[in-house]
């Protein structure tokens, strides 16, 4: 499946002129959620081909975390399954576990196009979807069409991440995720908040921390169903200050929160705001979230400084710029005990989750580290593997 992707999605992706990105995505959940609600009547060696072709399973792999097991710390970010359309698959990609969403209480058609673009050179994107999903009532139907295995039966754990209606005022946010939380919760292993895309107007705000105390105690009296809630995370923006970061860390454990996920797109340009996309203005001047290579700096920074300011007390999810083995042990070896990939991902193909495990096996060696889970944190550098 790599070569093919190699040989055939490769060249689309190798120009910012190439097939349009949002098309190309639409497409390939079309495919994908096809197999998945249909996966029972497909030739049972044809999904386990390529989930023996892109699995890992080694046991120094594994590792729990807010009381969720995962067969290894890689999963998909959010974004790209924003319907969970294809929630029953993503084990076959090599994945320890999958965030599906942005999903809101009201469906939204998001931005007007164009909206997302290609920074081929930069191995980058920017985007400015604004939450384009069915919605979380009829995101509970397309789950259900999958006959989905109840929690702590699947094959890889699921997240889901939730955002706010654009159409909702910030003082109704906490009712407006509310809403969300107890139509979806029966379908997650765990619930992320979502208040910091950058494509929503105001919904950074919520970062504060008397707005989002308020939506964590709100979410916590959402009656959720027989199983509870669901250990909640919030995922926050590379471009908050030190203080801020600070903060929310501080917050984070005063509410009890299962973790943070650091981080969502940047509104930085990051030195690239001369670069002119295809719609012939430059990067200032086109409004969206970066994503990708150009922010692998700043997303590390910031999880460095929550992993310092934490100490250990709380789980970190790392994503931002992750293209690489030795990025994603960077990450693991700086604080973070997940990792989540996408528009790396997309320009490297399905053969970068098996080359990260790889590589994190063989960092494991090197350093003579029993497993992925005593790693976090250890602050050791990458080192090149002995031929």
């Amino acid at each position: 499946m790599a070569d093919i992707y190699r040989q055939t999605v490769g060249p689309l992706l190798a120009r910012d002129d190439g097939a349009d990105p949002e098309l190309l995505s639409l497409l390939s959940l079309r495919l994908l959620g096809w197999v998945s609600r249909h996966r029972e009547g497909l030739p049972r060696p044809l999904l386990e081909a390529v989930a023996h072709g892109l699995g890992r399973p080694d046991p120094r792999l594994r590792l729990d975390c807010f009381g969720v097991s995962f067969a290894n710390p890689v999963g998909l970010a959010a974004g790209f399954d924003k319907n969970g359309v294809a929630a029953a698959i993503w084990h076959c990609f090599g994945f320890g576990f999958a965030e599906l969403g942005t999903l809101t209480c009201q469906p939204q058609q998001g931005n007007p196009r164009p909206r997302l673009f290609r920074l081929a050179a930069e191995q980058a994107a920017l985007n400015r979807m604004g939450f384009n999903n069915v919605g979380s009532a009829a995101a509970v139907q397309v789950l259900e069409a999958q006959h989905l295995p109840a929690v702590g039966q699947r094959p890889l754990p699921l997240g889901l991440n939730l955002g706010k209606s654009k159409l909702t005022p910030l003082q109704a946010a906490p009712d407006d995720y509310a809403v969300s939380l107890g139509r979806l919760a029966r379908f997650a292993d765990y619930v992320t908040i979502n208040v910091s895309s950058p494509n929503t107007p105001g919904l950074r705000q919520l970062q504060a921390a008397d707005a989002l105390r308020s939506l964590v105690e709100r979410l916590r009296r959402q009656d959720c169903g027989a199983g509870g809630c669901p250990p909640l995370l919030v995922k926050i923006a590379p471009d908050l200050r030190d203080s801020e970061l600070d903060a929310i860390a501080d917050l984070a454990l005063d509410l009890d929160l299962a973790g943070l996920i650091a981080t969502n797109t940047s509104w930085d340009r990051l030195g690239l705001e001369q670069r002119r996309l295809l719609t012939g203005r430059t990067l200032a001047e086109e409004p969206g979230g970066l994503s990708g290579a150009p922010i692998r700096a700043r997303s590390l920074a910031v999880l460095q400084r929550l992993a310092t300011r934490l100490a250990g007390r709380l789980p970190l999810i790392g994503v931002g710029g992750i293209d690489s083995p030795q990025a994603a042990w960077q990450r693991i070896a700086a604080g973070a005990s997940l990792l989540q990939l996408y528009t790396g991902w997309i320009y490297r193909g399905p053969e970068l989750v098996p080359r990260i495990l790889e590589g994190l096996l063989t960092q494991l060696e090197a350093h003579g580290l029993p497993s992925i889970s005593t790693a976090v944190g250890c602050g050791l550098p990458w080192t090149k593997p002995s031929r």
